[in-house]
């Protein structure tokens, strides 16, 4: 039996390495240092669970973990102003780790950009139609923007300047290199320069391909692994999305899988007939809040609301209801959301929150009319339709019509097929 105390730091380590798969000493102290205080314990259950591997050492803390899925884009990299990476700086990250593997203890925002030019003219690269020259503010834009997720990840840390001076004036910023950091970044299964394969999608199931196994034990252990890494990482885990065999797994071990989950990292099981959510209590091991505050949060529920009363929407049926509500919240909400056109970006925030989440799915659907975009709601967004009004009867103290919006707590105990 693990003495509560200890249970506790567990749970508190897992869930800082769950949140931020990265823990550097100057940023995470504390988190770091539970972590190596249970290396073993927790070594020991993420390559049993998940078949991830976690080291650690007195500078960083690094879970390696492997996407369950890798063809979703719904949560990218983002920018300063949080404006997600295009594939244009995505490419300008990897020449920037490319250059700094082979930069000095200290390098300059000017040498880094020289070095990044240098790999971007290689032929090869520029055979794909990838170009890079920071003559122009956009360039020099994407650069800036992959410095900074370098400094948010710990890799780089700022020793002199800034990046604004380097836009606006070209003034130089001088960093610091922490090689331990870099050296644990990629997380691959194997390193890129034994791929052989080509065309990207190929490359990238070389990349993070795992042995196949042959046995009924180590099918089943690799069952459980993948959809532990899935409870883990995904909002909500659809029985649709899953394949046969993960499937029947899923559903006779649900219990004893999402029992571990809960006793290792605090979250909860919601178990439905459509599949399972992990929902943590205290909010915390999310990237993408809902409900939130300020006008995007407002739009974002109000547009689940929209869709958790009909089975789908077409696209400019929702333009037409964000404007409505624009109008209707303009004292309330930021300065030019009436503005015309203005309902496209609130909605698209909307939606790629909602996608995130895996509340709707957008597709694309023919009909008479033309192909327009429909937006489809998924099961667990039905948490965020209204409950029928209450009335109460006359003369009582609290006499009134009321609607409560449903949330996790309290989501159609009645109808147990919806989340």
């Amino acid at each position: 039996m693990i003495p509560a105390e200890e249970q506790a730091q567990r749970r508190a380590a897992l869930r800082a390495l769950l949140a931020r798969p990265l823990l550097i000493a100057p940023d995470d102290a504390e988190s770091l240092m539970l972590v190596r205080r249970h290396l073993t314990a927790l070594s020991d259950w993420l390559r049993r669970e998940t078949g991830w591997r976690l080291v650690a050492d007195a500078e960083t803390a690094r879970l390696f973990k492997t996407a369950p899925l890798t063809d979703d884009a719904t949560h990218p990299a983002r920018g300063h102003n949080k404006e997600p990476f295009s594939r244009r700086r995505y490419v300008t990250l990897c020449l920037a780790l490319s250059a700094l593997a082979r930069a000095d203890a200290q390098t300059t925002l000017g040498s880094l950009a020289d070095d990044v030019l240098t790999a971007a003219a290689e032929p090869s690269l520029a055979a794909t139609g990838f170009t890079l020259t920071l003559e122009n503010r956009s360039d020099r834009t994407d650069l800036v923007a992959v410095v900074r997720l370098l400094l948010g990840w710990g890799v780089l840390s700022r020793v002199a300047g800034d990046e604004d001076a380097y836009l606006s004036a070209g003034t130089d910023v001088l960093y610091d290199v922490r090689r331990p950091v870099l050296g644990v970044l990629l997380t691959g299964s194997r390193g890129p320069s034994t791929i052989t394969a080509s065309g990207f999608q190929a490359r990238l199931a070389e990349l993070t391909a795992e042995p196949v196994a042959e046995t009924d034990e180590l099918r089943n252990q690799a069952l459980r692994r993948i959809l532990t890494r899935r409870l883990l990482d995904d909002p909500v885990l659809y029985y649709d999305e899953l394949t046969d065999d993960e499937r029947a797994y899923l559903v006779a071990q649900r219990h004893n899988i999402t029992g571990r989950i809960a006793e290792a990292t605090g979250l909860l099981p919601e178990l439905r007939a459509e599949g399972i959510a992990m929902v943590d209590p205290d909010d915390e091991l999310t990237d993408v809040r809902m409900p939130e505050q300020r006008t995007d949060g407002h739009v974002t529920l109000l547009v689940a609301e929209y869709l958790a009363g009909r089975a789908r929407a077409p696209r400019a049926e929702l333009l037409a209801f964000v404007r409505r509500t624009a109008q209707a919240h303009a004292g309330y909400w930021r300065k030019g959301v009436t503005e015309p056109g203005a309902e496209v970006e609130l909605l698209d925030v909307a939606l790629d929150k909602l996608t995130a989440l895996r509340l709707v799915d957008i597709d694309i659907e023919v009909t008479r009319d033309g192909t327009g975009t429909v937006i489809r709601g998924r099961p667990a967004i039905a948490r965020f339709a209204l409950a029928d009004p209450t009335i109460r009867e006359p003369g009582s103290p609290a006499a009134s019509h009321t609607r409560t919006r449903q949330t996790r707590k309290a989501t159609a105990d009645a109808a147990s097929t919806i989340f």
